[in-house]
Protein backbone atom coordinates (compact mmCIF):
# COMPACT_ATOMS: atom_id res chain seq x y z
CA UNK A 1 0.00 0.00 0.00
CA UNK A 2 1.77 3.76 -0.73
CA UNK A 3 1.16 5.97 1.44
CA UNK A 4 -0.24 9.25 0.30
CA UNK A 5 1.16 12.47 1.48
CA UNK A 6 -1.47 15.42 3.15
CA UNK A 7 -0.78 18.51 0.97
CA UNK A 8 0.91 20.46 3.18
CA UNK A 9 3.70 19.29 5.76
CA UNK A 10 2.62 19.91 9.67
CA UNK A 11 5.29 22.41 10.02
CA UNK A 12 4.23 24.60 7.35
CA UNK A 13 2.56 27.95 7.86
CA UNK A 14 -0.32 29.00 6.70
CA UNK A 15 -0.53 31.39 4.00
CA UNK A 16 -0.31 35.00 4.76
CA UNK A 17 -3.15 37.24 3.65
CA UNK A 18 -2.25 41.00 3.03
CA UNK A 19 -4.85 43.47 3.89
CA UNK A 20 -6.24 46.03 1.65
CA UNK A 21 -3.89 45.14 -1.31
CA UNK A 22 -5.57 47.51 -3.88
CA UNK A 23 -4.57 50.28 -1.29
CA UNK A 24 -0.98 49.12 -1.08
CA UNK A 25 -0.95 48.61 -4.57
CA UNK A 26 -1.96 52.15 -5.46
CA UNK A 27 0.20 53.76 -2.70
CA UNK A 28 3.04 52.01 -4.87
CA UNK A 29 2.38 52.71 -7.97
CA UNK A 30 1.08 56.56 -7.33
CA UNK A 31 3.06 59.48 -8.32
CA UNK A 32 5.39 60.92 -5.74
CA UNK A 33 4.12 63.17 -3.45
CA UNK A 34 0.07 64.49 -2.95
CA UNK A 35 -1.05 61.07 -4.26
CA UNK A 36 1.14 58.87 -3.33
CA UNK A 37 0.77 60.21 0.58
CA UNK A 38 -2.85 60.18 0.14
CA UNK A 39 -2.53 56.12 -0.66
CA UNK A 40 -0.41 55.78 2.60
CA UNK A 41 -1.94 57.93 5.08
CA UNK A 42 -5.27 56.30 3.65
CA UNK A 43 -3.81 52.90 3.88
CA UNK A 44 -2.53 53.38 7.46
CA UNK A 45 -5.63 54.71 8.93
CA UNK A 46 -7.89 51.57 7.30
CA UNK A 47 -5.17 49.16 9.01
CA UNK A 48 -6.03 50.51 12.23
CA UNK A 49 -10.02 50.97 12.08
CA UNK A 50 -9.90 46.92 10.36
CA UNK A 51 -8.10 45.96 14.05
CA UNK A 52 -11.82 47.31 15.42
CA UNK A 53 -13.63 44.71 13.59
CA UNK A 54 -14.24 41.66 16.30
CA UNK A 55 -12.08 39.12 14.62
CA UNK A 56 -9.23 41.54 15.12
CA UNK A 57 -10.36 43.90 17.57
CA UNK A 58 -7.38 44.83 19.69
CA UNK A 59 -7.39 45.86 23.11
CA UNK A 60 -8.83 49.85 24.37
CA UNK A 61 -4.84 50.24 25.84
CA UNK A 62 -3.39 49.12 22.10
CA UNK A 63 -5.70 50.77 20.20
CA UNK A 64 -5.24 54.27 21.87
CA UNK A 65 -1.40 53.43 21.26
CA UNK A 66 -1.82 53.13 17.78
CA UNK A 67 -4.23 55.87 17.20
CA UNK A 68 -1.37 58.23 18.49
CA UNK A 69 1.26 56.95 16.97
CA UNK A 70 -0.72 57.16 13.33
CA UNK A 71 -1.98 60.85 14.58
CA UNK A 72 1.80 61.72 14.92
CA UNK A 73 2.67 60.45 11.52
CA UNK A 74 -0.19 62.05 9.50
CA UNK A 75 0.76 65.34 10.91
CA UNK A 76 4.48 64.74 9.91
CA UNK A 77 3.06 63.49 6.29
CA UNK A 78 2.18 66.49 3.40
CA UNK A 79 -1.88 66.24 2.92
CA UNK A 80 -4.45 67.98 1.05
CA UNK A 81 -6.34 70.16 3.57
CA UNK A 82 -9.27 67.89 2.60
CA UNK A 83 -8.18 65.10 3.36
CA UNK A 84 -6.03 65.39 6.25
CA UNK A 85 -9.10 66.15 8.57
CA UNK A 86 -10.95 62.55 7.52
CA UNK A 87 -8.31 60.79 8.16
CA UNK A 88 -7.03 61.97 11.71
CA UNK A 89 -10.70 61.72 12.68
CA UNK A 90 -10.82 58.14 11.58
CA UNK A 91 -7.39 57.68 13.70
CA UNK A 92 -8.99 59.04 16.63
CA UNK A 93 -11.92 57.16 15.76
CA UNK A 94 -10.54 53.85 16.34
CA UNK A 95 -10.03 54.58 19.85
CA UNK A 96 -13.86 54.17 20.67
CA UNK A 97 -16.91 52.40 19.88
CA UNK A 98 -17.42 50.32 16.13
CA UNK A 99 -20.61 52.45 14.99
CA UNK A 100 -18.29 55.37 15.23
CA UNK A 101 -14.98 54.04 13.47
CA UNK A 102 -17.59 52.85 10.77
CA UNK A 103 -19.16 57.08 10.31
CA UNK A 104 -15.74 58.34 9.86
CA UNK A 105 -14.53 55.75 6.97
CA UNK A 106 -17.04 56.76 5.10
CA UNK A 107 -15.82 60.63 5.69
CA UNK A 108 -12.55 59.51 4.31
CA UNK A 109 -13.85 57.27 1.61
CA UNK A 110 -15.95 60.64 0.54
CA UNK A 111 -12.44 62.67 0.96
CA UNK A 112 -9.91 60.40 -0.68
CA UNK A 113 -12.73 59.89 -3.76
CA UNK A 114 -10.25 62.12 -6.27
CA UNK A 115 -7.35 60.43 -5.22
CA UNK A 116 -8.28 56.64 -5.28
CA UNK A 117 -8.71 53.88 -8.16
CA UNK A 118 -11.91 51.79 -7.77
CA UNK A 119 -10.20 49.05 -6.04
CA UNK A 120 -9.01 50.81 -3.42
CA UNK A 121 -12.63 52.89 -2.84
CA UNK A 122 -14.39 49.47 -3.01
CA UNK A 123 -11.50 48.31 -0.35
CA UNK A 124 -12.71 51.00 2.65
CA UNK A 125 -16.26 50.45 1.48
CA UNK A 126 -16.43 46.70 2.44
CA UNK A 127 -14.58 47.99 5.87
CA UNK A 128 -17.36 50.59 6.39
CA UNK A 129 -20.15 47.86 6.06
CA UNK A 130 -18.11 45.64 7.99
CA UNK A 131 -17.64 48.07 10.98
CA UNK A 132 -21.27 48.78 10.66
CA UNK A 133 -22.87 45.35 10.88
Amino acid sequence: MIATQASTPPYALTTPTFRFRALAALAGRAALGGPREVALATYLVARLAHDCLPDNELSTRARMARSTAAKTWLSSVTLPAGVRTPLAKLAEATEGERATVAVAVTGVIAATAAYLDGPARSELEWLGRALAA
